[in-house]
């Protein structure tokens, strides 16, 4: 039996979250890139990249994927296992590799890349030993690390995108709703993740009925376990007075959108509603700074010295917010759109971007426990539009 190293496995309809055109204008845009600085072929391995500019999100399970561009192809590299799923789920031509023989992955690359170029890769993602082998059998003339330059790309949405994360917003919403329904003293956090799990992926079954379901999810906390933003839900059962943190995560099409809130069981005590006023009094004026032309330190700044003012920046945990698109809790991530100290990123229009403050006060302290609202907000030419529609604060948020 002659078996390949690789070869083409095409069946059914392509069927992608964008239109085609959405796709060449994002592959042209890179290919502006690459010829700008000199690259003949782009080799991406990571899961984020390779679904911006294919459509595409793989499940490696141990195994390797890649996307390659060049000045006229645009290629996904999948392992058999998964047979045509990502031909249909991706724009472009797609290669299958065997396993019979290790390293098949690497010659079906070299299949469309050839030797001796200059070779763009992800430093932020390969592993040194990918590094290696991309070396021996790329064998490049020289390799660029092309990172930096398509998280700048993925930091501009297109209207597209916008519609799509627009869309996730709402269904964030739509888990807010069934989780605030949920919440009752004795019942467990499982449970009431649980409920606004299921009602955001009906909610996207309803609006995208085409789409794969994966991924979406809910971080429900409560009592101690709201300290960190993102620990994981317990069986713990809520009690009267406890503080929560209702947090839901729907993935469409590897976008990620998100709904972040502080609420509390039937009642909230004198301390943790001074505490929990403060956290939503930073996020109203952190939300009108995110203005085209601000940059992220600058706006960082700002809300640290609101709260230095009320003595409380010292429970400040992390950045203030991020950008959104193409990234989820295990792959991914537009560093250059954080709302902190060390950014100089300038907000720009077409950015969408959260404002997400959070204060944890220590067990044994008044007010103590974990406070955060989280809203998305898409920058404007002079301003911002909030895409969060689910309420914020002690009048809609103390509940069951």
């Amino acid at each position: 039996m002659d078996r390949p190293q690789f070869y083409r496995f095409h069946q059914g309809e392509k069927t992608l979250p964008f239109p085609n055109a959405e796709y060449e204008a994002r592959l042209g845009k890179l290919r502006a890139t690459m010829k700008a600085e000199g690259v003949d072929a782009c080799v991406f391995t990571s899961m984020h990249n390779i679904a911006y500019y294919s459509g595409f999100l793989y499940c490696s399970f141990g195994r390797a994927y890649a996307l390659v561009v060049t000045a006229d192809a645009n290629v996904t590299f999948s392992a058999g296992i998964d047979a045509a799923q990502p031909w249909r789920r991706g724009y472009g031509d797609n290669i299958t590799y065997t396993d019979w023989q290790r390293n098949n992955y690497w010659r079906a690359i070299e299949s469309v890349t050839g030797t001796g170029k200059t070779v763009g890769y992800e430093g932020d993602h390969i592993s040194v030993a990918q590094k290696a082998l991309l070396d021996e059998f790329l064998k490049p003339k020289a390799t660029k690390d092309i990172a930096p330059a398509t998280m700048l790309q993925r930091m501009h949405k297109s209207a597209a995108e916008i519609e799509l994360i627009r869309a996730g917003a709402n269904v964030a919403d739509v888990g807010g709703y069934a989780i605030k329904d949920a919440i009752k003293a004795g019942v467990r956090e499982i449970d009431v993740a649980m409920a606004g799990r299921d009602a955001m992926e009906l909610e996207i079954a309803k609006r995208f009925p085409d789409a794969e379901y994966r991924d979406t999810w809910v971080w429900f906390q409560s009592g101690i376990n709201t300290d960190g933003a993102h620990n994981p839900v317990t069986s713990r059962k809520l009690e009267r007075g406890d503080i929560l943190s209702l947090n839901t995560f729907p993935m469409i099409s590897g976008y990620y959108t998100a709904l972040e809130r502080t609420l509390f069981v039937e009642e909230v005590d004198a301390a943790s509603l001074k505490i929990w006023e403060a956290n939503v009094g930073a996020h109203e004026y952190g939300m009108s700074l995110l203005k085209p032309g601000a940059s992220c330190a600058e706006v960082t700044e700002k809300i640290n010295a609101f709260f230095a003012e009320r003595d409380l920046l010292q429970y400040r945990t992390f950045g203030y917010g991020h950008s959104f698109g193409v990234l989820s809790h295990y792959y991914g991530r537009e560093a250059g759109l954080e709302l902190r100290e060390d950014i100089d990123t300038v907000l720009e229009p077409g950015m969408v971007i959260s404002m997400e403050p959070m204060l944890t006060i220590p067990e044994g302290q008044p007010g103590a426990g974990g406070y955060r609202e989280h809203d998305i907000l898409v920058i404007t030419e002079d301003g911002n539009e909030n895409i969060t529609g689910y309420p914020y604060g002690p009048d809609f948020n103390v509940v069951g």
